[in-house]
């Protein structure tokens, strides 16, 4: 199966501009808070996740955002319109106000390769994370080649999470799809689990 000749996925991107300055660096159960405050019927749609944002690197609080820092939601289709009400929105963040523009939906599509920033594990056994990583890929008929990076940690709700970046390659496009989709392991309300298209194995530690 081809790119084209792929089904429409079940789940679609909404992408917001941001207009801010700064976010904490470790900002994402903060957002998460921030957006189901905003609209709380989003904590109770399936599969709803909050991509991560793009902040300058560097080690200092607060961190800066990035100039072409957005708010990417990946929620189901169906909810798409109503995230569109929230364009003009702000919503504070920390101690950090920021202003949602106006979204545009970004269809999931196929690629062979694709890459997620964290994916949440039980702890930091990478062997033990890629045999989890590998049952649930089975699980969703997606055959492909596993490439861990990084060991990470974020803050939780509870208590702090343990995680790793992840590389998946050769995946066909119906497989690339179902991941898309799914995402792997469990909080994608934090931004953990999911994918986006990536052009090279080369880069997943960084």
């Amino acid at each position: 199966m081809t790119e084209i000749d792929a089904a429409p996925a079940s789940m679609v991107d909404i992408v917001f501009p941001l207009e801010g300055r700064a976010l904490p660096r470790d900002y994402r159960l903060a957002l998460a808070d921030a957006l189901a405050a905003a609209a709380p019927w989003l904590r109770s749609s399936p599969g709803v996740g909050i991509h991560p944002v793009n902040l300058v690197h560097g080690g200092g609080e607060p961190a800066l955002l990035s100039q072409r820092a957005r708010l990417l939601l990946r929620v189901p289709r169906g909810d798409a319109a109503a995230l569109h009400e929230l364009a003009g929105h702000e919503i504070e963040v920390g101690a950090h106000r920021l202003r949602l523009g106006t979204p545009h939906n970004r269809e999931l599509l196929p690629h062979g390769t694709l890459y997620a920033h964290f994916v949440a594990a039980a702890s930091d056994d990478e062997a033990a994370f890629l045999d989890t990583v590998n049952a649930e890929l089975d699980t969703l008929g997606a055959a492909c080649r596993q490439i861990c990076g990084r060991r990470q940690t974020i803050r939780g709700e509870d208590q702090a999470l343990i995680g790793f970046s992840l590389m998946l390659h050769g995946l066909a496009a119906a497989d690339s799809l179902r991941v898309l989709e799914a995402g792997v392991g469990a909080h994608r309300w934090l931004g953990c689990g999911l994918f986006v298209p990536h052009r090279s194995a080369a880069a997943v530690g960084t």
